[in-house]
């Protein structure tokens, strides 16, 4: 017998986006606000399609499906733990990848960009061979560039077993074991000696200002994949400086730094980065060619 007073989605509903905004919750790996992320659990939880909530919203549950979903809202409000550390999963586009505590959430502003080949920048797609992902976490920026280019290789790198072990998860549901090869390595140190015409990365790079301030949902994450040192530019002053001798002669290198454009500039400003557009606005993914890298 239920002895709650939640009997549909709808209850639960209600009662998840209160708790979420009691709460404070911070909304920044997927969802935007207390409503959608409480809509995506509750259809997660009940095994929905999470595109079709309004036919759901007021049918009558089973007493183990309401404690089902009240036990996903208590872990939520009460450890702040990242939604897709719950349910496993996490939408990046049109992407689904596996998550868990190992990696930290997909979120990326280059993933934007994948659509359109970079363009103008990279004028041939058909032409790319050779991609080079560092600081690959989850995989998910790897799988989504060997699906946008078909005819490459893809070399995804990360410092970490434990992240690696999620990428092979998402490398496999994808089926792109063939196509996209794995490397456990700090940066460049165990990367084939072979020629890249693209690299691309979402490394470390918040400062160590603003790490000491993150929300809990961030400090949830493994700090490793975050903390990018004093200027946040510790582990993108190594990628810039040894990109040069990884890319082709026209190849590029495209670098996400979150709100760290300040910083960048100042570390790389005389290279003359190229700001990419995103969503978000000019200054969270950077540009520099080969030629420019070896000035």
């Amino acid at each position: 017998m239920n002895t709650t007073p939640f009997t549909t989605p709808r209850d639960l509903l209600r009662y998840a986006v209160t708790r979420f905004n009691t709460a404070k919750l911070f909304f920044g790996h997927g969802s935007a606000e207390a409503f959608d992320e409480a809509a995506y659990l509750i259809l997660h939880t009940l095994k929905l399609p999470l595109d079709r909530l309004e036919p759901f919203l007021d049918a009558r549950l089973l007493p183990e499906e309401v404690a089902s979903v009240l036990a996903v809202i208590a872990r939520r409000t009460d450890e702040r733990v990242p939604a897709a550390y719950i349910t496993n999963e996490a939408w990046l586009g049109t992407y689904s990848f596996y998550v868990d505590e190992r990696t930290i959430v997909p979120r990326s502003f280059i993933a934007e960009l994948i659509p359109e080949y970079f363009a103008p920048w990279v004028n041939s797609p058909d032409n790319i061979e050779n991609i080079l992902e560092l600081c690959t976490g989850s995989g998910c920026l790897a799988i989504m560039m060997a699906d946008a280019f078909p005819d490459a290789q893809v070399d995804a790198v990360d410092i970490s077993a434990d992240a690696l072990e999620v990428a092979r998860k998402n490398v496999a549901t994808y089926a792109l074991q063939d196509r996209l090869t794995l490397i456990e390595s700090d940066l460049y140190a165990n990367v084939p000696a072979k020629k890249y015409d693209l690299i691309i990365t979402n490394p470390p790079y918040v400062n160590s200002s603003s790490m000491s301030k993150l929300p809990m949902e961030y400090r949830a994450e493994p700090e490793l994949a975050l903390d990018g040192g004093k200027d946040g530019m510790d582990i993108v002053r190594r990628i810039v400086a040894g990109a040069a001798e990884r890319l082709t002669d026209d190849g590029i290198l495209i670098v996400e730094i979150g709100n760290e454009k300040e910083f960048a500039e100042a570390a790389f400003g005389e290279m003359g980065l190229t700001w990419l557009t995103t969503s978000n606005g000019d200054d969270m993914v950077f540009l520099l060619t080969a030629d420019q890298l070896k000035l």
